[in-house]
C-alpha cells in the first residue's frame, strides 16, 4: 500500500510512525509532504519516509492520501490536490471541524473517510471515531480501520455529527486529564510537597486507578465508594466537590467543546 500524508505535524507523524512500526506500509512508499524547512529536516533525519515539500503528481501515484494539516490550512493545499487526485484514491481527513461534504466539494471527489484522533495516538494508545461518505465500500473502510488501529483504538460512526461528540470527549479529553493533575499537583504543593514529590504521588495514583477502572469488576460508583469510607478523608474532599458543582462544571465544559465543533464544521 502507497500512502501520502499531507502535513507531518504530531499527529500526521504518529500515524506514519505507527504504520512503519507495524509494516503496513513500506518507508518508501510513505510519502510525506510538509511545508516547513525545519519539520522537513527533521523527518529526513528520522527517516519515516520521503519526504517532499510540495504537493506533485507524486501523489497521484498513492492508494490513501491523509489529510493532516491543520483546519485553517485546508483552503491553501485543496487546489493543488484537487489538480492531482484520483478517482479510484482514498482520501482521509483528521482536520477538526471540517465536514465530508466540504472536503469532497473542494476536492471534487467522493471517496472520503474523516476522522478524529487524539494525541495518544503518538504513543500508539489513542482512540479514533471516524465515519464515511456514502461512497466508500466496506472494503476500502476495513483499510481504513486497519490503518487507524495501529495508533490505537477506534470506533466506527454511522452519524458524522457524533464527531462534534468526539471531538470533545476524546479529541479534547487528554488536556481535561492534565488540567484536573495540574490542580492535584498544585494542591501537593500547596500542603508542602516539593514538585517532584508531588508530581510522582498524583501521576502514579492516576496511572494506578486508570488500571483499577480497567480491569476490576466494579462501577466507577463501586470504586468511589471503595475509597470513601463514611465521615474519612475522602468523602470531605468529595463533599467539597459537590458543593462546587465539580461534575456538572465538567459536563458543562465538554459540552462547550462539542458547540464550538459544531460552530467550527458550519463555517
Amino acid at each position: 500500500m502507497k500512502i501520502a500524508i499531507v502535513g507531518c505535524g504530531n499527529m500526521g507523524m504518529a500515524f506514519a510512525k505507527s504504520f512503519v512500526q507495524y509494516d503496513l506500509v513500506k518507508q518508501d512508499n510513505l510519502l510525506l509532504i510538509e511545508k516547513s524547512a525545519d519539520r522537513s529536516e527533521a523527518l529526513r533525519a528520522e527517516k519515516a519516509g520521503v519526504v517532499v515539500d510540495t504537493i506533485s503528481s507524486r501523489v497521484g501515484e498513492v492508494d490513501l492520501i491523509i489529510l493532516s494539516v491543520k483546519p485553517q490550512d485546508f483552503n491553501s493545499v485543496y487546489e493543488s490536490l484537487r489538480a492531482v487526485i484520483q478517482p479510484k484514491q482514498l482520501v482521509l481527513s483528521i482536520m477538526a471541524g471540517i465536514p465530508i461534504a466540504r472536503i469532497q466539494e473542494k476536492l471534487n471527489h467522493a471517496l472520503v473517510v474523516r476522522a478524529m484522533p487524539n494525541t495518544p495516538a503518538m504513543l500508539g494508545m489513542g482512540i479514533t471515531g471516524f465515519t464515511a461518505a456514502k461512497e466508500v465500500d466496506m472494503t476500502n473502510l476495513r483499510r481504513v480501520e486497519n490503518l487507524i488501529n495501529a495508533t490505537g483504538r477506534s470506533i466506527f460512526l454511522d452519524d458524522e455529527s457524533m464527531l462534534d461528540a468526539v471531538t470533545a470527549l476524546s479529541g479534547s479529553g487528554p488536556a481535561y486529564f492534565y488540567y484536573v493533575v495540574k490542580a492535584m499537583i498544585d494542591a501537593g504543593k500547596q500542603m508542602g510537597f516539593d514538585d517532584a514529590v508531588s508530581a510522582l504521588l498524583v501521576k502514579q495514583t492516576m496511572l494506578g486507578s486508570y488500571h483499577l477502572i480497567n480491569t476490576a469488576d466494579k462501577s466507577l460508583d463501586e470504586l468511589i465508594k471503595a475509597v470513601a469510607s463514611k465521615g474519612g478523608t475522602t468523602e470531605a474532599a468529595l463533599r467539597e466537590f459537590e458543593n462546587g458543582a465539580l461534575a456538572d462544571t465538567l459536563v458543562s465544559g465538554i459540552k462547550a467543546a462539542q458547540n464550538r465543533s459544531t460552530e467550527l464544521s458550519k463555517g
